[in-house]
């Protein structure tokens, strides 16, 4: 008997149906068997389907001999299926990576409920997605197995089938099976929720709802829209048949007021002429199920279920358009009042461009305003120690505010202040780019400090690359670069990068990163500090995941399954897994979740991409797993090993393009499947004599100057302008980088061992992207 039974109701979804059955096929979890049922689709969805059935045994094909409808479709599925739990899902939707791993091992873990209710998001065709509102209530706290009486909240989930797991012998004994008709989900979902003895919850994203553009039932205008009354006649019926959870009768009530709301308020779903019709059989129907205190708290709720019960369907809509206006008049004002305060800035601007600049005023910002991060923290922090009187300001907005030490001035984007610092401030310092609008006065110094060494293409050698440059403004780009005085550089390489993507006349200044001073001056107890901080468990060896983004994709591309690795490697490993910042949402799979603060309970897996500070990151794991992030270039530094994977180089060079091809000089091993990089960690590859030659090799190439001291070279160049008697730079040899708290052995052979033959230098490379 397999673990599941997916069941896939097909009917004129042919463009949809491929990524549906994909996706279910192409899961790392194996145990299930997949039947989709051809509802006689009139198009070339049952060929499709056959198709399937035709290369995977796994595939059971049934073709309905007439049309019945999504219920009995899923009706004729469960007849069939022989699975322990049954998963519905839509044939236009699509299962997440790894989705059934996940719900097996929480069914697992909650002892095999009745029902298993996980999470969803909605995409849209622009690549949007969006996670349900209630989305809260699927939160793994309190009790692992419960009834709904417990967490009735469950009930302002979205009533559809495809959430949820359900043991099969639960159905079966309780005979559930679908009704015909619209709606049909409902029917189902009250009394399978209502009945389930046991209730288990997985806060996890295993579904993506998508929303089509047009064909999807709901915004399909028809009078089967009326069917919703006899869905919910169904679900009164089975609760006076069943009348233990009385007490959720209200809250039936209130959701089915809500359900009516919808589908009256929405135009593409009731015909023309219909909608007072409509409203008189809500009213009927809730007179007949009539219930006390069933009215929700919000007052706009009290009088939207108040007008359902009563029909007023002119009142409805009256008020439904004045609400409409009110929205639209607010929107008209706000945009008036803000074409008005951007025009009063910007002749704050102007005016504040012709007063003197305030000659021991600097100005910092970082990555577009998210905090105090990166070389311009660094060098704000270095300045205040060297250099006398200074008095700095930090751009941020204000969710940020929080990261800036109180001895910089906070700004928020777009203020008088703001507006006022950029312009009579001497220095300004950034890690991408002001404002456009800003003007570069005389005697003003700009400061470019960049974050990172360029191993894809940026600047110039995007124009090549459309799926990555997406509509950039190259003739903007150059006039940014015009505005620089300063360009800082981290090795040979980058400066010969920088100047050929970004020619201009600014100052190449080789003194290295700033942000990585701290690798060199961090302490075994500072790592120990971090390490309990950020909740990763004694003696086990902290991986620190960290991919960067992917120009050819719109959303986050999550091919590595991190709980089957570390099932595979056991308790001795931790993950820390970092997003990067283009995206809002965690890598996949991690338990923990780490706030701002850095404080977190130990768990084996555990997401860091809220934590600000990507060095303390760093200093707390044993060993970097990444693709083509250039964070390696700043890892390297700590002389710690660094993995690459990657299982996408064709598309990602297509894409983007490197300067140099990574695998044939890595900072250490290469791995381009999961089971590579399992066997990398699992036979102690990952720290082997080899991959430590390797990485002294990179680290000859690319860590020259980061020394330990290089913001106070930049401080002591651009703010007090010394250019002679700098600190001189400290060999590698003779560096002592913080010490992993999970040691590596030494290499027992040299590093003339590997081919001294550098990769060529690039020539171009991108504007401003975090590793």
């Amino acid at each position: 008997m397999p673990r599941f039974s997916v069941i896939v109701p097909v009917y004129e979804v042919e463009a949809y149906l491929h990524a549906c059955l994909e996706s279910v096929l192409g899961q790392s979890f194996t145990d299930f068997e997949l039947i989709a049922v051809d509802d006689c689709s009139p198009d070339g969805s049952g060929a499709i389907v056959d198709e399937f059935a035709a290369r995977d045994p796994r595939v059971t094909a049934i073709h309905l001999p007439e049309n019945a409808g999504l219920g009995p479709a899923r009706n004729a599925g469960l007849d069939r299926a022989i699975g322990e739990y049954v998963i519905f899902l839509d044939s236009d939707d699509t299962l997440t990576p790894h989705a059934l791993q996940a719900i097996s091992d929480r069914i697992k873990d909650t002892d095999h409920p009745d029902l298993l209710v996980y999470d969803y998001v909605r995409a849209y065709w622009n690549g949007r997605t969006a996670r349900d509102r209630f989305a809260a209530e699927l939160v793994q706290e309190g009790p692992a197995v419960f009834q709904l009486t417990e967490r009735p909240g469950l009930l302002q989930l979205l009533h559809v089938v495809w959430n949820k797991a359900y043991r099969r012998d639960f159905l079966q004994r309780e005979g559930f099976t679908f009704a015909p008709g619209y709606y049909e989900d409902v029917s189902w979902t009250y009394p399978v929720l209502l009945t389930a003895e046991s209730i288990a919850v997985l806060d996890r994203v295993c579904v993506h709802y998508r929303q089509r553009r047009h064909g999807a039932i709901t915004r399909t205008s028809s009078s089967r829209h009326f069917e919703i009354f006899e869905q919910y006649d169904r679900v009164f019926a089975y609760l006076d048949a069943h009348p233990e959870p009385a007490g959720l009768r209200p809250v039936v009530f209130a959701r089915m007021l809500d359900h009516f709301s919808t589908v009256f308020l929405a135009r593409s779903r009731l015909p023309r002429g219909s909608r007072a019709a409509f409203l008189r059989r809500a009213r009927t129907h809730c007179c007949r199920h009539h219930v006390l205190s069933a009215a929700p708290a919000r007052w706009r709720s009290r009088i939207r279920h108040t007008l359902v019960r009563l029909g007023a369907h002119r009142t409805y809509r009256a008020l439904t358009a004045l609400t409409a206006l009110q929205s639209g008049a607010r929107r008209l004002a706000r945009a008036l009042r803000h074409a008005l305060w951007v025009g009063v800035l910007r002749l704050h601007y102007r005016i504040q461009l012709r007063l003197p600049l305030r000659e021991n005023h600097a100005v910092f910002s970082a990555y577009w305003g998210r905090g105090y991060r990166c070389n311009p923290a660094a060098i704000e922090e270095k300045a205040r120690e060297m250099v006398p009187g200074i008095r700095t300001a930090w751009i941020a907005h204000s969710g940020h505010h929080t990261t800036i030490p109180a001895a910089a001035r906070r700004l928020s984007p777009g203020t008088a202040a703001y507006w006022t610092a950029l312009a009579r401030s001497k220095y300004l310092v950034n890690n991408v780019n002001f404002d456009r609008q800003l003007v570069k006065r005389r005697g003003q110094i700009f400061l470019q400090t960049q974050h990172g060494t360029p191993l894809k293409h940026m600047g110039l050698d995007l124009m090549e690359r459309p799926a990555a440059a997406r509509g950039m403004d190259f003739a903007q780009l150059m006039a940014n670069a015009d505005k620089w005085d300063y360009l800082l550089s981290s090795n040979p390489h980058s400066s010969r990068v920088w100047r050929n993507v970004f020619p201009a006349a600014y100052k190449t200044l080789e003194y290295g990163y700033p942000r990585n001073d701290i690798y060199q001056h961090a302490t075994a107890e500072d790592v120990a500090r971090l390490r309990q901080s950020f909740g990763i468990p004694r003696d086990t060896v902290a991986i620190l995941y960290a991919p960067t983004h992917r120009d050819y994709r719109r959303t986050p591309r999550h091919s590595l399954d991190l709980e089957r690795m570390l099932r595979a490697l056991g308790a001795g490993f931790t993950v820390l897994t970092r997003a990067h910042y283009f995206y809002d949402t965690p890598v996949a799979g991690a338990e923990t979740s780490l706030p701002m603060d850095g404080r977190a309970e130990t768990s084996q897996l555990i997401d860091v991409s809220k934590y600000p500070h990507i060095e303390s990151l760093c200093l707390a794991s044993d060993v970097l797993v990444t693709d083509f992030s250039s964070l390696m270039f700043d890892y390297a530094n700590l002389d710690r090993p660094i993995v690459i994977y990657a299982d996408d180089w064709q598309a990602y060079e297509a894409a983007r393009g490197t300067y140099f091809d990574l695998r044939s000089f890595p900072p250490g091993p290469v791995a381009q499947t999961e089971d590579e990089l399992i066997d990398v960690f699992a036979t102690g590859t990952w720290r082997s004599p080899r991959s430590t030659q390797h990485r002294a090799a990179f680290r000859q190439r690319f860590c020259p100057y980061d020394d330990g001291r290089a913001a106070e070279r930049v401080v002591r160049h651009v703010f007090l302008g010394e250019t002679e008697g700098l600190p001189s730079f400290v060999p590698l040899q003779d560096r002592r980088p913080a010490p992993a708290a999970i040691a590596a052995p030494a290499a027992e052979s040299s590093v003339s061992d590997l081919p001294t033959e550098q990769p060529p230098a690039a020539a171009r490379c991108s504007p401003l992207v975090e590793p």
